[in-house]
């Protein structure tokens, strides 16, 4: 082991709070180590937001040219060469982490190390690097923004088989031909509906009694109802048993599911598990810090971001709740405000925007009328189909449904969902009138350009006056 290096600062991983944490923290005269096991940017830039996106960006086009006669425009066949769209996405993740690992390299006062991190103690870090080289840092502050990884479920027959995670099935090279899906989740729905337009059958397998069970029941339904339009096919209610291997001139497999009370057998090419997230922590040693963690593993933070050790923090997925770039991000943002800017910055009363990129996408903030109801709050409700969307018809996406929780007491906006063509850029529309505490009132009668999709909010809360 070489000799202890000594820090101000240690970050672990290089994600989307790590990252620019660790550069910010060195411009600021911090003797900072960033240390990341694989590769700069987090799931975000590898696994997650920018390959998934430039994949169904991908599988919208293919969408466009099947449907191109309902535009008047014609075309030939159409063909996914799966080859191509994975270059492209890999073409965009390399661009994206080589621009980030440049910036980081060429920061001043930061050392880029990539190798495995344990605590020794709660102020030392031992670092395993290639050729068995091992580094011990040390600091008085640590921040552990270490992410998560896809979750296995536990069903029998699984280790038999060869399976994908929400990682793998963006390397397959051709079109599966039926792909199976455990899990009626963000990212199940987001490669079901992609897969389905690359041109797989594709079936959904999801344990509760709708889709996105934080949604409510409305919004679940219609989200169902674009998914089977597109040919997706949806159980609910649906119990896997077990998953076993097909051999022969069509390898493939075969799982046994229990859909209320019908046993079924579906034949699939590939199945996909899309369960949930893991938190990587496993390999942190986290009692030689005493960090305390839940028994799922994620780290137990205050709002401060605080661990249970004074001087160690935890940013991002690795301290569960709501797993977005944007929040890992914010995560940073109230760390630099506290250390470095000698502010209270907390995450009460965060607001937690996110978007599900099926399409049309399901944008949503705030409170849903569930979570409202069940608080016991006096509210009001407006709610209009997109095909009551000028634009929309125009566009011919008129797919999905605007919905809005006000406070009835204070025309106040307690929440969104907004299941329609560019529904995530909608609802941050109606984020910042939250932000701005703007009454329901004052977007009802604005004035906004036409035909735009924004001035749909217009009509959205004059259906409140009904």
């Amino acid at each position: 082991m070489s000799e202890a290096q000594s820090y101000d600062a240690i970050v672990i991983g290089a994600g989307q709070a790590g990252g620019p944490l660790s550069s910010t923290l060195a411009q600021a005269g911090w003797k900072t180590a960033l240390i990341e096991r694989e590769h700069v940017g987090g799931t975000c830039v590898n696994e997650g937001c920018t390959p998934t996106k430039t994949m169904v960006a991908s599988a919208r086009v293919a969408y466009l040219a099947r449907r191109a006669s309902d535009y008047g425009v014609h075309t030939g066949t159409v063909g996914v060469g799966m080859g191509r769209v994975r270059q492209r996405k890999r073409d965009i993740v390399n661009s994206f982490r080589t621009g980030s690992q440049r910036r980081l390299e060429s920061t001043d006062g930061l050392d880029l190390l990539f190798g495995e991190a344990r605590f020794l103690d709660p102020h030392s870090v031992q670092v395993e690097m290639g050729g068995g080289h091992v580094q011990l840092l040390t600091a008085d502050k640590v921040f552990i923004n270490t992410g998560g990884r896809p979750s296995r479920p536990s069903l029998p027959g699984l280790d038999d088989v060869d399976t994908l995670d929400s990682t793998s099935i963006m390397e397959l090279d051709s079109v599966p031909d039926h792909l199976l899906i455990l899990g009626g989740g963000y990212i199940g729905l987001e490669f079901g509906q992609m897969f389905r337009r690359f041109g797989s059958r594709v079936t959904i397998i999801h344990r509760g009694k709708q889709l996105l069970s934080r949604e409510d029941p409305d919004v679940a339904e219609e989200v169902a109802r674009i998914l089977e339009q597109d040919g997706v096919e949806v159980l609910l209610k649906a119990d896997s048993d077990r998953v076993e291997r097909i051999n022969g001139d069509r390898p493939g497999l075969q799982l046994s599911v229990r859909v209320a009370d019908e046993e079924r057998t579906l034949i699939g090419s590939y199945l996909l598990t899309a369960t949930g997230r893991t938190p990587n922590t496993d390999r942190l040693n986290l009692d030689a810090a005493g960090v305390e963690s839940d028994d799922r593993g994620f780290v137990r933070v205050n709002e401060r971001l605080e661990t249970s050790v004074p001087g160690i923090y935890a940013l991002g997925d690795v301290k569960g709740g709501p797993q977005f770039t944007h929040i890992s991000y914010d995560d940073f943002r109230i760390i630099r405000t506290n250390l470095l800017d000698g502010g209270n910055a907390s995450t009460s009363e965060r607001m937690v925007p996110y978007t599900v990129f099926i399409d049309p996408q399901l944008g949503r903030i705030g409170l849903s009328e569930t979570e409202a109801r069940n608080r016991g709050l006096n509210i009001r409700v407006a709610r209009m189909p997109m095909n009551y969307v000028a634009r929309a018809l125009e566009m011919d996406e008129s797919r999905g449904l605007m919905k809005a929780v006000v406070d009835a007491d204070t025309g106040q906006i307690l929440g969104a969902a907004v299941l329609g063509i560019e529904g995530g850029e909608i609802m941050t529309v109606l984020q910042m009138a939250m932000m701005g505490r703007v009454p329901y009132t004052m977007i009802r009668d604005g004035v906004f350009a036409h035909p735009t999709l924004a001035e749909s909010l217009n009509n959205l809360f004059a259906s409140l006056d009904g």
